[in-house]
């Protein structure tokens, strides 16, 4: 956009924004995400057996077909090498079942890439986390593969042996629970990348230690799913503090806090805003969990904030404005 001075002066040249220029840039970002992915990952390969690895490259190289071939259609520049089409592949193919079809992941990909991301304009202007649509799209569409768990302990072996994840455990018979520690290390029903909660932490750490993400969605988000979890617990007399456990260690609230609610362009840019996603992303969840048909919410309960964004984002921003106005006037008093 360019301005004329109205006193003769040189054109004045407006870019869009950033205007701080530093070395981190959008493809060294999704690489640190993919490098915080890789604990997840490979404890998911230890869990569930090789095929985890084969889907998840499945899914990588579905997304890069997706968008280059996108791309090429509509003639648009490539933007492969930002490597957000790797990052969407993987968080996606973490969030399904091992046993889950390659055609059908292929399916996810590609809602998850052109019919989420590209239709509205690629990379920062989709409306959702397009890893999390493509997730429930297929949960929707092919719910008995999407909810096929294979328990671990198989992982060099031929055949897979099924069962329930806990959260399906906990809706038929709460007498018959896994104990903490094997919710805890993994070692439990699942998708790929949700079971294992200290490969998640790890690359939970890596991403704030790095600045790449803020805790604050993370840590109100575990810590609503926590508080709620030891409310109904107590109320209902199965124990408080084991039914907080229990729902922080079961389904996907560890991997969804730290690496699909957290998505820039779906996720408040405030402080106060993160604070209420990440709150509201726990309470919907519960809700989900406790008193829908659905076992798992924490996908259900992004989207939904997702949608909520923008209205966070302008509620917090004028609240900040007129805090700004209000202390203006008391200096200039």
């Amino acid at each position: 956009m360019k301005a004329a001075d109205t006193a003769g002066d040189p054109m004045l040249i407006v870019n869009a924004s950033p205007h701080m220029v530093t070395k981190q840039d959008t493809g060294r970002v999704m690489g640190s995400v993919l490098l915080a992915l890789i604990p997840a990952l490979l404890a998911g390969a230890w869990y569930f057996g090789p095929r985890a690895l084969l889907l998840a490259a499945v899914c990588l190289i579905t997304g890069l077909l997706c968008e280059g071939i996108w791309e090429r259609l509509m003639k648009q520049p490539s933007t492969l090498g930002d490597l957000s089409a790797c990052v969407t592949g993987l968080i996606l193919a973490l969030n399904l079942p091992v046993t889950l079809p390659f055609w059908m992941a292929a399916i996810g990909c590609f809602t998850a890439i052109v019919i989420v991301k590209m239709l509205f304009g690629g990379l920062g202007r989709n409306f959702a986390n397009p890893a999390i649509v493509g997730r429930i799209v297929l949960l929707l569409s092919f719910p008995t593969q999407m909810t096929a768990w294979t328990l671990p302990g198989r992982a060099f072996t031929a055949d897979a042996v099924s069962g329930a994840t806990p959260l399906a455990i906990l809706a038929e018979d709460a007498l018959s629970l896994p104990s903490l520690t094997d919710m805890f290390l993994g070692r439990i029903g699942g998708t790929i990348g949700e079971t294992c909660v200290p490969a998640i932490l790890i690359g939970g750490a890596y991403l704030i230690l790095r600045r790449i993400i803020s805790p604050i969605i993370p840590v109100s988000f575990l810590g609503t799913v926590f508080v709620i979890g030891c409310l109904y617990g107590a109320l209902t007399g199965q124990g408080g503090l084991t039914m907080g456990l229990f729902h922080l260690c079961a389904g996907g609230a560890f991997f969804g806090a730290f690496f699909c609610a957290t998505d820039y362009v779906t996720s408040p840019v405030t402080r106060g805003g993160r604070l209420v996603f990440g709150i509201g992303c726990g309470a919907v969840t519960m809700v989900i969990r406790l008193f829908c048909s659905y076992p798992e919410g924490v996908s259900f309960a992004i989207l939904f904030m997702n949608i909520l964004t923008p209205l966070i984002d302008r509620y917090c921003v004028s609240l900040i404005c007129k805090k700004g106005n209000k202390k203006n006037e008391s200096r200039q008093k």
